[in-house]
């Protein structure tokens, strides 16, 4: 599955791509993007799989793979993009019985988390607040949320800025819980500029944690 820039799905059996080495064969010899889109996340997937689909305004929601599924050329509307924002990668949401939480960090160095469950799932449309971050704001490029990790508490975050990494366990995070929509507290100093954020996941779960997945 493809997601393009304008919040677009689009989906093609992974058996009949290419298979040699090299460059493949374009994308839009087997579908239809909209004049100037480009691709925002790529997704190799089982129909029953979530993500968490979201946009760097500071809105999403929880998504199934099913809902995305489109054997038209031209894709299907998914995601509904707010003036100025720009579709993040897709982030997968890990099969746990446990509680899952959502961590966001704008550019800013403000991060919230709070429970995933706080999050609505849809099939379609903008979806509900993440992160607090004005519009006029978002529509100037002045604040924007640059990663996106969803994790279990037994798990570790490991924040990415330049050349320093950050260490958080669940224990760690009291700080930056809150309620979803939240404005979310400050990084610690020369950890606000963040290029990402990976997640260690703990030993004994059945699949890895998922990141920010920031193809950028």
């Amino acid at each position: 599955m493809f997601l393009d820039s304008t919040g677009r799905a689009y989906s093609l059996m992974a058996h009949s791509l290419p298979s040699a080495r090299g460059q493949g064969e374009p994308l839009t010899g087997r579908i239809n993007p909209p004049s100037g889109a480009t691709f925002a996340g790529l997704m190799v997937t089982n129909p029953d799989e979530k993500y968490l689909l979201a946009t760097d305004a500071g809105y999403g929601f929880v998504g199934t793979a099913s809902d995305l599924i489109s054997k038209n050329r031209n894709g299907k509307s998914v995601v509904t993009i707010p003036k100025g924002a720009r579709l993040l990668p897709p982030v997968t949401i890990p099969r746990r019985e446990q509680t899952l939480y959502l961590a966001a960090v704008s550019n800013e160095g403000r991060m919230l988390v709070f429970p995933l469950e706080q999050l609505p799932e849809l099939a379609r449309g903008k979806g509900n607040k993440i992160i607090s971050i004005p519009s006029a704001r978002v529509q100037n490029r002045e604040e924007f949320v640059v990663a996106l990790s969803v994790f279990g508490e037994a798990d570790q975050l490991e924040i990415r800025a330049g050349k320093r990494k950050l260490g958080l366990r669940f224990g760690d995070l009291e700080h930056y819980l809150g309620e979803r929509g939240r404005r979310g507290h400050k990084l610690p100093r020369g950890l606000q500029r963040v290029d990402g954020i990976d997640v260690i996941a703990a030993a004994g779960t059945d699949e890895p944690a998922a990141g920010d997945n920031n193809s950028e």
